[in-house]
């Protein structure tokens, strides 16, 4: 098929085929601290993706693959090619992230330099919080992704660490939010889509 009848509409059936199948999104929990309240706000963000029935939504918590730090292992840990095997699974990801110095976690920072094809030509979403709704993490991670070929979308909902939780440790959010997550995954979706065709 030529790139005008891309540019014009017109599909083969295989690339139908691949529009119309459910995706699956990875809902990153980018912290693996004691104490985190990653869980609850990737739980949260889940409740409402489910409740959209466009894509098959999961939990994927870094925290699981025992990763050691990249570099000082000679890489045959189990858990690197369980992460790997996850993320080529994945057609796009939502990723939880907290703010750390002006940054993101290391921990996120390192289970994301231990994959590389798996990340290529798919979407992202960000859901940060912090003292400033983890607004400087967020901005860190999308050149992050870029460098990893995966899109990151423009909506992304930002929590404050004083409006949204209780102590710094139960997470009640604000109403104002749902319609920003939902724009965010609509989004998601919509280049998760569009990206699968090229890969």
């Amino acid at each position: 098929m030529g790139f005008i009848d891309k540019l014009f509409g017109k599909q083969t059936k295989e690339e139908i085929a691949v529009t119309t199948e459910k995706l699956n999104i990875g809902i990153i929990l980018g912290s693996t601290r004691q104490g985190r309240v990653s869980p609850q706000v990737g739980e949260w963000v889940k409740g409402i993706a489910d409740k959209r029935g466009d894509a098959n939504y999961e939990i994927v918590d870094i925290a699981d693959f025992n990763l050691p730090f990249l570099g000082t292992t000679d890489g045959s840990e189990p858990g690197i090619a369980t992460w790997n095997e996850k993320l080529a699974s994945l057609d796009g990801f939502v990723f939880i992230v907290q703010e750390y110095n002006h940054s993101i976690t290391g921990a996120l920072k390192n289970a994301i330099d231990f994959a590389r094809e798996a990340w290529y030509n798919k979407a992202a979403g960000i859901v940060s919080y912090g003292s400033t709704g983890g607004a400087r993490a967020a901005e860190h991670l999308r050149g992050i992704l870029a460098e990893q070929k995966v899109a990151d979308v423009r909506t992304h909902p930002t929590l404050s660490l004083f409006t949204d939780f209780v102590n710094g440790t139960e997470f009640k959010p604000q109403e104002l939010h749902l319609n920003n997550v939902n724009a965010m995954l609509e989004e998601v979706n919509a280049w998760s889509g569009a990206l699968k065709t090229l890969r």
